[in-house]
């Protein structure tokens, strides 16, 4: 179907992915972290990585997952996916892969017009 997803580990990955690599569709995970550091008291960068897809040329729709937190973090974390044009953000407790699917298919339908992007539409007969 000529689909290929991009896994970034970090924030500075994904800022080097978004320069080589078109992005049409973008699932941020706003814990990963900004440089690939794990450990306790990492700078997450999730957020940095929803700025830089809103400022790209075409930004594209964006799935945000956002971990438990206390009720004030979590507004702070929707208010900030919001302002960055996120298209839907669900908690990290609810994110199986039938809800992300379904998600991302209404990504496809909204801002696609239910194509692949860059697929050519079809015709008035249907076909090619």
């Amino acid at each position: 179907m000529g689909v290929s997803s991009v896994r970034a580990a970090s924030a500075r990955e994904a800022e080097r992915v978004m320069r080589q690599v078109s992005v049409h569709l973008a699932v941020v995970d706003l814990t990963v972290p900004l440089d690939g550091q794990a450990g306790e008291n990492v700078e997450e960068g999730g957020t940095r990585i929803l700025e830089l897809l809103s400022r790209l040329e075409s930004p594209p729709p964006t799935v945000v997952i956002q971990a438990p937190r206390t009720s004030r973090d979590s507004q702070r974390s929707m208010t900030a996916a919001l302002r960055c044009g996120a298209f839907a953000v669900v908690d990290h407790s609810a994110a199986d892969l039938e809800l992300l699917l379904g998600v991302m298919q209404r990504c496809l339908s909204k801002f696609y017009q239910n194509q692949w992007p860059g697929q050519s539409s079809p015709g008035p007969s249907g076909l090619c």
